[in-house]
């Protein structure tokens, strides 16, 4: 059994963090997956690396759990037992596992984790249903916990800012390169904290909303774990244009062959010494090229040093609430784990 965080425990490394919360959750979680319909719980399975598309027994990659140990974390920080924070690691493990599922198919990502997409394996009708039993699955599971009331509110407002960001995140490609009409830096940030952020602090806020932490408290978790989510977003959009395929396991320049609008191209954009840029995003040939261009306008410069005052911003958060120590400390390791891949 895990020690509650009144006991003496070395101080762990971030990677030991997440197998420790993963282990934690891990029942409750199988459990709660367990109560959905046969095919259905086989498509969430699937999703989360525990079986092979028919249902045999798998060990694929499946996601780090951030989510989860920030949720158990939230509740360690509160000076709660860490198992206060489980209903909300599986609450947004599975809004997360959810809007993976919805977010491959808008983007027409036919794989994840190196595996075919839920929406390949299964067909897209069955993957939008796994996706939604999953929604419905969280919003249940944090509905049956104590103070169940509060805490889904929590969770509809996160899911709320998740759905604008991912709407906006939608709509900029469609939207031109240059002009009065162009994405600027300053919406860019706002869809990142919706679409990575709102999730990422809603984990932390609501372990610490079960762990009974004061409403101060709360707030200043959920501000920090948006300011790391778009801090993350931020290191990927670098990750995506200069990244070691070895390492991020997709093609270098592939974002920029895509086309995709992301920071450090919007910020290339207003430059003039980035004029030929737009000529270049989406051309499969000229990657190189546009990467090139965009370092040479100051895109991955200017990307980096946000990301870098985002991570500030949530680093002072939680320098300024109320925290246990040993949690606090572990909530540090996270955020450098998750933003310092490049900085």
């Amino acid at each position: 059994m895990t020690a509650p965080p009144t006991a003496v425990r070395a101080p762990l490394a971030a990677a030991d963090t997440l197998a420790r919360c993963r282990e934690l959750t891990r029942p409750a979680l199988t459990d709660a997956v367990g109560r959905l319909h046969p095919w259905v719980a086989e498509m969430a399975a699937y999703s989360f690396g525990w079986c092979e598309v028919g249902g045999a027994p798998a060990t694929a990659p499946g996601g780090k759990g951030v989510r989860q140990a920030l949720a158990v974390l939230g509740a360690e920080a509160a000076g709660a037992d860490p198992r206060a924070g489980i209903p909300a690691a599986v609450a947004v493990e599975l809004v997360h596992a959810f809007s993976l599922l919805h977010d491959d198919i808008m983007d027409g990502d036919a794989t994840r984790r190196r595996r075919p997409a839920v929406w390949k394996a299964y067909g897209t009708g069955p993957a939008v249903l796994a996706g939604d039993a999953l929604f419905a699955l969280a919003v249940d599971t944090l509905a049956a916990a104590p103070q169940g009331a509060g805490a889904v509110r929590l969770l509809s407002a996160a899911l709320a800012d998740l759905v604008r960001g991912q709407a906006d995140d939608l709509l900029f490609a469609a939207r031109p390169c240059t002009g009065s009409e162009r994405v600027t830096p300053q919406e860019y940030r706002a869809m990142a904290e919706g679409k990575t952020g709102a999730l990422l602090g809603c984990a932390a806020a609501l372990g610490a909303a079960l762990g009974g932490a004061p409403e101060a408290t709360v707030t200043a978790l959920d501000r920090a774990g948006r300011h790391l989510g778009v801090a993350f977003q931020l290191v990927d959009d670098v990750l995506g244009i200069w990244g070691d395929p070895a390492v991020t396991g997709k093609p270098v320049g592939g974002d920029l062959r895509e086309g995709k609008k992301t920071f450090p191209v919007l910020v290339a954009l207003g430059s003039p010494a980035a004029r030929r840029l737009p000529a270049l995003l989406g051309s499969p040939g000229r990657a190189a090229e546009a990467a090139v261009l965009i370092e040479e306008a100051g895109g991955r410069a200017a990307t980096l040093a946000e990301a870098r005052a985002h991570t500030a911003a949530a680093r002072a958060l939680l320098a300024g609430a109320a925290l246990a120590a040993e949690a606090a400390e572990e909530l540090h390791r996270l955020l450098d784990l998750l933003v310092h891949r490049v900085l």
